[in-house]
């Protein structure tokens, strides 16, 4: 590794200047715990700006998806159905509840769920005795998957929809913002997503009653008595007035952030896009996506190098980038679950990238990650 070259991260936070305003007048308060004027704020502010009638902020997105299935009644024995091209972290709070995940695959328009392999699943589970639960699609890398066919077929079904949302902040679907189709809708404010409170997430609902019980839950489940009592098991959940700051102080500038990772895509696309080879992530003419990481996939067959070729020259310039996920029905930890696919998306994550998508990168940031792309092109050309 080049250690003598600024390191060039794959996604990292980008603060305003509204966050440390907030902050200290969290300071200044003393209102320091879980709950707090900033979080009754955010709350709001949140569900003004994607268009959701009610939200609890917690402490990160996990906890909003745990909530969720929680609240919809997810027992053990039961069968959730999840997209398969994520992070652990969608199907994880499947097993919190000792819950079955079945893996469903990607379609190549979205990277996303696949609505056809999404019904198969479900009429394979229901012949089997087995009629799943609740459907979890993802909005991957901020490009909102297709949710009329996928709603649907819950519909057809009477199977509620979660949208994990984790990574799809300012990321719409047909002009309505993704996590608002679904009976729930989950955020992730982690340190690397387009918008941060260094940790946090959130879980927005237009049912109001569900989402007051999640803030019952997601604090300890404390019964109103002058005394510490306790009728159900609770969780420590809650987002901190601090950290709901930060995140106020960031919604302000979602839009710039948005702006900012389009743009970096947009030069991707247009230094790289001509390499034989070469894909990026398509964007569905339904949506509109937040572009959170510019990822594209490299076929060796036809430029001659592989996606680890890029992968190892960027960290030898100290730059990171990163595989796509690993699909979860390939990871030790999930083998033994069922999955309904075609294997699109374990080509995706053979050949995926995801290349440094900051919007705080600088002209000759970006100029370096695509130099040294261009690089392990034209050495190939030279053989």
């Amino acid at each position: 590794m080049n250690i003598n070259k600024k390191r060039i991260y794959l996604s990292p936070p980008h603060m305003g200047d509204k966050e440390f305003a907030f902050v200290t007048e969290a300071f200044k308060s003393n209102w320091i715990a879980p709950v707090g004027p900033h979080v009754d704020m955010f709350e709001k502010e949140f569900c003004k700006y994607i268009g959701a009638r009610y939200a609890a902020a917690v402490s990160s997105g996990s906890a909003a998806l745990h909530l969720a299935l929680i609240l919809l009644g997810i027992q053990s024995g039961d069968e959730v159905i999840c997209s398969t091209l994520t992070f652990a972290a969608t199907a994880n709070p499947i097993i919190y509840q000792n819950a079955i995940p079945v893996f469903v695959d990607s379609e190549l328009t979205t990277w996303n769920m696949d609505p056809s392999c999404l019904e198969e699943a479900i009429r394979d589970r229901v012949r089997k005795g087995k009629k799943p639960k609740a459907v979890i699609v993802v909005h991957l890398y901020g490009q909102s998957a297709d949710i009329d066919p996928i709603l649907d077929i819950c519909s057809q079904y009477d199977i509620l929809l979660i949208e994990d949302a984790a990574e799809s902040a300012g990321a719409y679907y047909k002009e309505k913002h993704t996590g608002t189709y679904g009976k729930f809708g989950i955020f992730s404010f982690n340190g690397n997503k387009i918008i941060t409170c260094s940790s946090g997430g959130m879980l927005v609902s237009d049912d109001d009653a569900l989402i007051q019980k999640a803030k019952f839950l997601s604090t300890q489940a404390r019964d109103p008595a002058p005394h510490y009592q306790h009728s159900h098991i609770g969780y420590n959940y809650r987002l901190s007035n601090i950290l709901a700051g930060i995140g106020r102080g960031q919604l302000y500038i979602l839009e710039e952030r948005v702006h900012a990772r389009r743009a970096n895509f947009d030069f991707y696309k247009k230094e790289l896009g001509g390499i034989p080879g070469i894909q990026f992530m398509p964007e569905a003419e339904f949506g509109k996506s937040n572009r959170w990481l510019t990822c594209l996939t490299i076929d060796p067959l036809k430029c001659g190098f592989t996606r680890e070729d890029v992968r190892l020259a960027l960290e030898a310039e100290n730059i990171e980038s990163r595989p796509v996920w690993k699909p979860l029905h390939l990871q030790p930890v999930f083998q033994e679950y069922p999955y309904y696919g075609s294997g699109v998306a374990e080509e995706l994550f053979d050949k995926g990238l995801c290349l440094p998508s900051g919007s705080n990168l600088s002209k000759e940031d970006i100029q370096r990650v695509v130099k040294v792309f261009i690089h392990v092109y034209q050495n190939i050309m030279k053989l």
